[in-house]
């Protein structure tokens, strides 16, 4: 399954990218799971997207949590929290 991902803010340059197509093996099919390979890639992705992190996820543009399914073609984003004024 193939997916999208963006990194969006503090994120994007932490990873050094805003955007990306990801082929996901088989087995990784929510955000939680996704958010865990991108992890084990080490370096600056382990810290960018530590578990206990303050993150925001959006899948196909709806806020989502860890357990969100994602599907083929699908869009997955990453976010820090961001406050309005």
């Amino acid at each position: 399954m193939q997916i999208q991902l963006k990194f969006f803010a503090s994120l994007r340059e932490a990873v050094g990218t805003g955007s990306e197509t990801l082929v996901l093996p088989a087995g990784v099919n929510t955000a939680g799971q996704v958010q865990e390979l991108l992890r084990a890639r080490g370096g600056v992705w382990a810290d960018a997207l530590a578990e206990g992190r303050a993150l925001r996820i959006a899948v196909n543009q709806q806020m989502a949590d860890p357990s969100t399914p994602v599907a083929e073609g699908g869009e997955l984003a990453f976010f820090p929290p961001v406050t309005g004024g």
